[in-house]
């Protein structure tokens, strides 16, 4: 497929997504960068967002519970462009009902080319990059012509 550019945010629009016997490590983790995350715009599944708000007061807007559907409405905002960066702490040790939907958020986060992390060292060199809070351009399939020459 043809690439195309798309320029991530100055101002981030981060997912969070966090596995239950993955919510208190997610908890510690905002909790330690609070003061940068309130620089950016929040998003999460419905549980792991609320918690969020209820325990730093962080401004977070939160989707379904992940099994609900929650994944699966991250994944589509990551697909129309409007998620910049996916923190996603899951347990690889538990199987999830969802797995699937899982499987398919990770999967859009690559194929749209954002910055993806399943674990905390990972989070923590996204947001202590000196990319995170600046402008990236980054390479995306470009949709359009795809489409274009699905209809001729």
């Amino acid at each position: 497929m043809e690439q195309t550019t798309r320029t991530l945010r100055d101002k981030k629009h981060i997912a969070l997504v966090a596995h239950d016997h993955c919510k208190a490590s997610m908890m510690e983790w905002v909790d330690s960068h609070k003061a940068l995350l309130q620089q950016h715009l929040l998003y999460a599944t419905g549980t792991t967002g609320n918690l969020i708000q209820r325990a730093t007061g962080l401004s977070v807007t939160a989707m379904l519970s992940g099994p609900m559907g929650g994944d699966q409405q991250v994944g589509a905002m990551i697909a129309e462009g409007k998620i910049d960066v996916l923190i996603f702490f899951w347990d690889p040790l538990n199987a999830v009902p969802h797995d699937p939907d899982v499987k398919a958020l990770l999967r859009l986060a690559t194929v749209w080319n954002i910055p993806v992390a399943t674990n905390r060292s990972t989070a923590d060199f996204i947001i202590h990059s000196p990319l995170f809070a600046q402008q990236l351009a980054v390479s995306v399939p470009d949709y359009e012509r795809y489409l274009q020459e699905r209809l001729q």
